[in-house]
């Protein structure tokens, strides 16, 4: 939705995902009470996974974005969500957690709330001639998002606690601020691209939430540490139904009774996955 926003007003989509991420380690310091990137960390078991973590960040991003611009909203937010499968998938594998009934049901109505909800935007772009490397692009930010997802799950496991969990996120984001920074750098002094004030102001606006949701996605897995298989599907079904509520509310957009049919599955999902 955020994408969605962006493209209306005309702001760089680069530029407000590489300042997203400067104000998402700004946040994560203020709420630490210091940056804690520094030479200590080379001895912390995590750092090789934040560093991947950062580039995925980044990597998926501007992948969500390339592929809003090329193919919509719809085709974005669904292979993002539908991701959702990948770390269900790996929690009862490596987790040994129990794959009910009601679950597997409630997993299995998701992606389909997924699709109806998001359905008439898949269409925004029908008739254009698409490249097979750009719908490509779905399928990418399919298995990247599940296996991010799938990592966030693995690393709070083996290696976050309350004491460095503030550490961990800001250097993940650190390394996804420092690796934008660079390419901005480039493609300004090439003058391939200039300063832009709103995109800043947009990376303000999407980095401080931006920050507390994966804090927050955190924070629930080890509080439910047994239970990830509904925490990752409940969160991503929650997102999808709170872009639909804001393409209601803000951008007016007409939900059709597909639409509505999908929210209502969305919710029956919800319910299925944190009671199976």
């Amino acid at each position: 939705m955020a994408f969605k926003l962006i493209a209306r007003l005309g702001i760089n989509n680069l530029q407000a995902i590489v300042y997203n991420y400067v104000v998402c380690v700004i946040t994560g310091s203020m709420v630490n009470g210091s940056f804690p990137v520094n030479s200590s960390l080379a001895k912390e078991p995590w750092l090789p996974w934040a560093l991947v973590m950062g580039c995925g960040f980044i990597s998926l991003f501007n992948l969500a974005a390339y592929t809003v611009q090329k193919i919509g909203v719809a085709a974005a937010t669904v292979a993002y969500k539908l991701s959702l499968v990948i770390p269900f998938v790996f929690s009862i594998y490596l987790y040994n957690e129990k794959g009910t009934a009601l679950k597997i049901a409630g997993v299995a109505l998701a992606l389909l709330a997924v699709w109806f909800t998001t359905r008439p935007a898949v269409n925004d772009k029908k008739g254009k001639k698409v490249s097979w490397f750009v719908w490509a692009m779905p399928l990418l930010l399919f298995v990247g998002s599940g296996l991010l997802d799938t990592m966030i799950k693995f690393v709070e496991q083996a290696f976050i606690n309350t004491g460095n969990q503030d550490a961990y996120l800001i250097t993940a984001f650190c390394v996804a601020a420092s690796t934008g920074l660079i390419v901005l750098l480039f493609l300004f002094a090439t003058g391939k691209q200039r300063f832009s004030g709103k995109a800043l102001l947009a990376g303000i606006c999407i980095g401080v939430p931006n920050y507390f949701s994966i804090w927050c996605l955190l924070g629930a897995l080890k509080g439910y540490a047994n239970n990830s298989s509904a925490i990752i599907p409940i969160n991503n079904m929650g997102i999808v139904l709170f872009t639909a509520m804001v393409a209601l509310l803000i951008f007016k957009e007409k939900l059709s009774a597909t639409n509505w049919l999908g929210i209502a599955l969305s919710l029956g999902a919800i319910a299925l996955i944190a009671y199976g």
